[in-house]
């Protein structure tokens, strides 16, 4: 990973339009391809950013930049689109690689990775007609837990937790801006699935589209019949 502390401005052109004015920013160039730009605000999200796979090359500045204090531009494109991510470099503060080596990922605690599990091989819980593409579906960011389609073939994401709560569907809504980025993916439904959903959190992702479903973990284990139930 390469850390970049610099003076820039940036630009995002694409199906959006974003422009960054100058200031002083973190760049984070990974090793998937990945580029994202960081403040020193707004917690852990970054301000705009780049997907894998995409590619950075690095280009003198015109010389209208140049006078107005541009020292270099980096210009990352998306393969698979057309998408341009223009970063106009003043001056650079500090500049590092290091090698973070294999990451092993995200272990979840075990009721939420036999959820996982469970809900992959249930995927009809979700409505009929679901089908499963695959669990752990890796984003430049992190693995979706399940990534399948709709009775009527569009793509939806799901993220599984044992108690859900704000955090986890602010997890999902990074993911599903990212995913709606993929032509070949977009447009993506998110579905926050849980066996228990905090109000806060329903109230949050019923805001932003996400679907919330709650989940009978007995039930999927085939350990509680509720053809035996008295209530």
């Amino acid at each position: 990973m390469r850390l970049v502390i610099a003076k820039c401005s940036v630009d995002y052109a694409g199906r959006l339009s974003a422009h960054l004015p100058l200031a002083t920013r973190l760049l984070l160039l990974k090793a998937d391809g990945s580029v994202l730009v960081h403040s020193d605000s707004l917690s852990y999200k970054p301000l705009n950013w780049m997907s894998p796979p995409c590619a950075l090359t690095t280009m003198e500045p015109e010389p209208e930049q140049a006078d107005a204090g541009v020292t270099e531009i980096w210009r990352v494109t998306q393969a698979k689109t057309a998408d341009m991510l223009v970063i106009s470099i003043h001056e650079v503060l500090h500049d590092s690689q290091h090698d973070l080596g294999v990451d092993p990922g995200l272990q979840k605690d075990g009721v939420e990775a036999h959820l996982q599990k469970l809900l992959a091989e249930q995927i009809e819980t979700l409505g009929e007609g679901y089908r499963l593409v695959r669990r752990e579906y890796m984003t430049a960011i992190g693995p979706v837990d399940i990534l399948a389609t709709d009775a009527a073939g569009a793509s939806v994401a799901v993220e599984i937790k044992r108690r859900g709560d704000i955090d986890g569907v602010e997890q999902l809504t990074r993911y599903l801006e990212l995913m709606n980025r993929d032509p070949l993916l977009a447009p993506v439904a998110g579905i926050f699935a849980a066996q228990e959903i905090k109000p806060q959190a329903r109230t949050l992702a019923e805001d932003r589209g996400i679907r919330c479903v709650v989940l009978d973990y007995d039930a999927m284990r085939g350990m509680d019949d509720s053809h035996l139930r008295l209530f």
